[in-house]
């Protein structure tokens, strides 16, 4: 007894996603080399013609993010495809009004393709002729709709006509339209990529023509164009199954990316990026100017067994588990093979970028990171798979990252690290504890040489800030003071992480206050009513604990008093408004004069004898030059400075040019530069 089949039921339980508009198109398009096929014409005699119809005028054109920053094309409103093959002659015919028909099981057929013509087009209309039982040449035509076969009329044809089947898709959905490739050349590649397999194979495929508003594209042309070299045929087998892969090598393109395409019988089902899944498989392989974008197509009996009839995925669960864990075969066990063996295919390339990458890491820690250098022998191997292109803030971010991995492993083994693991033997202990403390030092050795990095960057900026610019000028003062500690603060609001007071004096990084162009009566430590600003005041309580600790002995204490001055500024004159060495020297006394406490606010008794630091840091003009001369200080010997000790003020007095500043930084650095194989200048 025959069942009745509703068509539109059939259709409406039949899934096409949105993003697959044009697989009807292509589902045509492999029928025609089936019907090629079957007519026994040789690949070089088939011809098949897809034409785009596109709409009359730009009123409603394609438009979409891709084709931003490109002319309007007319939308696409339906599709021709026409071969000369066998043609729809009675087998044909009737398979073709047999929904779920087997025949064409042999070359993958479903019996369904048709009706993904009608999710995405209106109708299909079709004539073909075709050499009917007795050699004569027959035409048939009929149009297919969600109603089934109408209009069909068998009739003789023409005496000059010749063998020749026209499927015409009419009437493009929106919905897919909107979501398809708008451009002739980008649908043509789209059918190369879909077909592929019938290009690769013994023989090849035939001459298809892609034919829109008078331009002609052939898949051959298309198809050597993208392929770099030939195809390569390689199999795995995962659980007792054969798979068969094909490596591709395609010429690199904007859009083009590394994948997987799994395929069931002959026909592309869907594809899979790899980007993440091999370490340095990234951008194109290869050389620069010859690079190559990986593809691996992958076909099975189990594929074609298991993919949907609408043959957009495949009915395999992502894992095989439970009693037939052994035999049955989850997705992951088909992707986990396919990748494991497109990595031994792509080895030599994947070495290379590696290569490069080791390389690119190499230089950026060796030349602007080296605090990173101690640990890169703690990463894994996979740890640092980057882009060898990778911009240089990308590449900081990327060891930050790991770093702070490192770390937070480092907390986990420390907490763990006083327990004996079960059945750790006492020689494993040892060793584990080993490993441990080896980390911990390599972690600080990465902080000191973070540490001195800085450093080397702060030089480099402050002898960049005192050059003329190009416009005759030189930086302003602020943009220095900056650099040596942010304006307007003191060291309760202001890390010491934040300061480079080391440019003028190591010893200023041990201080109990310090303030930055804050008057001297903001500072708790002076006790002072003035509102003069001194540009940097620092107050060193030696043996702080002493203190603290209120001792009736008070321990000593220096005050420091950093004067700054604009590069190249030559306007020093003899009064405390115009001359720095003047200013330094009445800070220095308006602060003794106010009865010194410490930051906690303990008095310390005998403040007027604390010893005083002057430092004024300024170019050489002759103004200043001549202010030095006439406070009786002596010349360095390099000839960049001045100092004095002024008893009368019971405080050491150092004039600094700028270039000594650097100088004398770059000196007491220069051991740790080298050590990092920093730069020293």
């Amino acid at each position: 007894m025959n069942i009745e089949t509703n068509l539109r039921g059939r259709l409406r339980n039949t899934t096409l996603p949105k993003s697959k508009g044009l697989l009807p198109l292509f589902e045509a398009l492999i029928n025609s080399i089936h019907a090629l096929e079957e007519a026994q014409i040789p690949p070089e005699q088939g011809l098949i013609r897809v034409v785009i119809e596109r709409a009359s005028t730009l009123f409603d054109a394609d438009t979409d993010g891709r084709s931003q920053g490109r002319p309007a094309t007319r939308k696409i409103v339906s599709f021709h495809v026409i071969d000369n093959g066998v043609g729809f002659n009675e087998a044909n015919f009737d398979s073709f009004r047999t929904l779920d028909t087997d025949y064409k099981a042999t070359k993958g057929g479903r019996g369904i393709g048709r009706l993904l013509w009608l999710k995405a087009f209106s109708r299909v209309d079709v004539v073909s002729r075709f050499l009917n039982d007795s050699e004569e040449l027959t035409q048939r035509s009929f149009s297919f709709t969600p109603n089934g076969v109408t209009d069909d009329a068998v009739e003789a044809a023409a005496d000059a006509a010749q063998r020749e089947t026209a499927i015409h898709l009419v009437g493009f959905d929106p919905r897919y339209r909107a979501h398809s490739r708008k451009t002739s050349n980008a649908i043509a590649k789209a059918m190369v990529e879909h077909c592929l397999w019938y290009f690769v194979r013994p023989g090849g495929a035939p001459r298809i023509i892609v034919e829109d508003q008078g331009e002609e594209i052939l898949l051959d042309d298309l198809f050597e164009a993208h392929m770099r070299s030939s195809a390569t045929p390689d199999r795995i087998e995962v659980k007792g199954h054969r798979f068969d892969l094909l490596h591709v090598q395609l010429r690199a393109s904007a859009s083009a990316v590394h994948s997987i395409a799994y395929c069931a019988d002959d026909r592309l089902v869907m594809e899979e990026k790899l980007a993440g899944h091999i370490p340095g498989l990234r951008g194109p392989l290869g050389d620069s100017e010859d690079g190559f974008v990986y593809m691996c197509y992958v076909s099975s009996d189990l594929l074609s067994d298991q993919v949907r009839p609408e043959r957009n995925a495949f009915e395999i669960p992502t894992d095989s588990g439970g009693l037939f864990e052994d035999t049955e075969v989850g997705w992951n066990d088909i992707r986990s093979g396919v990748i494991s063996r497109a990595a031994e295919h792509l080895v030599v390339h994947l070495d290379q970028v590696r290569e490069h990458a080791r390389d690119r890491i190499h230089d950026f820690v060796s030349t602007k990171a080296p605090r990173y250098r101690p640990i890169l022998g703690h990463l894994a191997p996979n740890a640092l798979d980057i882009d060898p292109e990778i911009s240089d803030n990308e590449l900081e971010l990327t060891l930050h990252r790991e770093f702070v991995g490192l770390e937070e492993q480092l907390l986990t083994e420390g907490n763990a690290l006083m327990e004996l693991q079960s059945g750790e033997s006492a020689d494993d202990y040892s060793a584990r504890i080993e490993s441990y403390l080896q980390k911990v030092e390599d972690i600080k050795k990465s902080d000191l040489a973070n540490y001195v990095t800085h450093r080397r960057v702060v030089i480099d900026l402050l002898a960049a800030a005192i050059e003329r610019r190009p416009d005759g000028r030189y930086v302003r003062e602020d943009f220095i003071h900056t650099l040596i500690m942010p304006m307007r603060t003191d060291s309760t609001e202001v890390l010491l992480d934040n300061c480079n007071l080391w440019l003028v004096d190591e010893r200023l990084a041990f201080h109990d206050y310090l303030a930055s162009d804050t008057p001297l009566s903001r500072m708790p430590v002076t006790g002072s009513s003035s509102t003069l600003e001194p540009d940097l005041v620092a107050l060193n309580v030696f043996d702080n604990p002493i203190l603290v600790a209120d001792s009736p002995t008070p321990p000593l204490a220096s005050l420091v008093v950093i004067e700054l001055k604009r590069p190249m500024r030559n306007d020093a004159a003899e009064g405390r408004e115009r001359d720095p060495i003047e200013q330094a020297i009445e800070y220095l006394g308006r602060i003794r004069q106010g009865n010194v406490q410490t930051a906690q606010g303990r008095p310390i008794p005998a403040s007027e004898d604390i010893p005083g630091f002057c430092y004024v840091i300024c170019d050489l003009t002759p103004s200043v030059v001549k202010r030095c001369k006439m406070h009786d200080l002596t010349r360095t010997s390099d000839g960049m400075g001045y100092f004095a000790y002024k008893k009368s003020y019971e405080a050491y007095i150092e004039v600094i040019s700028f270039g000594r500043l650097v100088n004398m930084a770059q000196e007491r650095n220069r051991a740790f530069f080298d050590k990092l194989g920093l730069p020293a200048s």
